[in-house]
């Protein structure tokens, strides 16, 4: 099935309250096992390349490999830039075949976002790519107790006015998550999360999914998230796998087969949060 864009992969999703998982990979067998997690499902998914990523992958060599396994999957799949910061490494993207990007402007002022995004999403729009951005501040990576922060927090009346003046395809909030392993509960603010998608049309991204409770992600979507990033539940249950079959009294065969078992570890828990976040197939109608 040929690559999709985020809009594509969300179109249906507000109305039909549910949310499609972007998984980060920054390797191939992430990819692998979120890939195949996809296919087994015959439902969408979203894989992620963070820009912090870049330092660590031969972008050119690793998106000759991901489009050709995308556009081979039976799977309808978008391949997004996550927390893009620079207008250069979002070009990037572009030009690497991305079919989505993320600009991060949220260490911004309030005008300076809106200004850089809807400069992005021209440029983005133009090629047939769509755009997420962010608003609010979502903490994490060693920040620690910032989600009870509300100061951080999405303004409701903001997000109606950043979306109608950017343009965006998807939007980012603040509500209580952090990126990483939460430090104690997480704290999420239900109301605020209803009062942004009241205000705003477009579909909303939750960041810092690993951690939350799988009746909190079911909270989450009916109160209006579309978009569930997850990366640090994958990576932490692919090294625990690894960890546990190192330390079995029997012998294990070596590093191959410690990469496969990892790689089955990550599409199990994909499959699993797939079933949660309640994905449906691209463009199902509802009653």
């Amino acid at each position: 099935m040929p690559l999709i864009n985020l809009k594509e992969a969300l179109k249906c999703s507000i109305d039909q309250r549910y949310a499609v998982g972007a998984f980060n990979i920054a390797n191939h067998v992430l990819a692998e096992g979120v890939i195949q997690a996809a296919e087994i499902k015959g439902l969408p998914v979203i894989l992620n390349i963070a820009e912090a990523h870049f330092k660590i992958l031969d972008m050119n060599h690793f998106m000759h490999y991901l489009l050709d396994r995308v556009n081979c999957s039976s799977a309808p799949i978008v391949v997004h830039l996550d927390h893009g910061y620079t207008y250069e490494n979002i070009i990037k993207a572009i030009h690497y075949g991305f079919s989505s990007v993320m600009f991060d402007g949220s260490n911004l002022s309030y005008q300076e976002n809106i200004d850089k995004t809807r400069e992005i999403v021209k440029i983005a729009h133009a090629a047939g790519i769509s755009v997420e951005a962010e608003l609010g501040y979502v903490a994490g990576f060693g920040e620690g107790g910032s989600e009870k922060d509300e100061n951080i927090f999405t303004k409701p009346e903001q997000a109606e006015e950043f979306v109608q003046k950017t343009g965006i395809d998807a939007l980012a909030v603040s509500i209580g998550t952090v990126h990483g392993i939460y430090k104690g509960k997480p704290h999420l603010n239900f109301k605020l999360l209803k009062d942004i998608r009241n205000r705003v049309s477009i579909p909303l991204v939750l960041h810092g999914g690993s951690g939350l409770r799988d009746e909190d992600f079911k909270k989450l979507i009916l109160c209006g998230i579309n978009k569930i990033n997850f990366f640090t539940g994958n990576s932490a249950a692919a090294v625990n796998a690894i960890k546990k079959e190192i330390e079995k009294e029997k012998k294990f065969g070596g590093f191959p087969e410690l990469i496969h078992i990892a790689q089955m570890k990550i599409k199990e828990v994909t499959e699993e949060k797939i079933q949660i976040f309640g994905t449906k197939p691209l463009g199902l109608k509802g009653d």
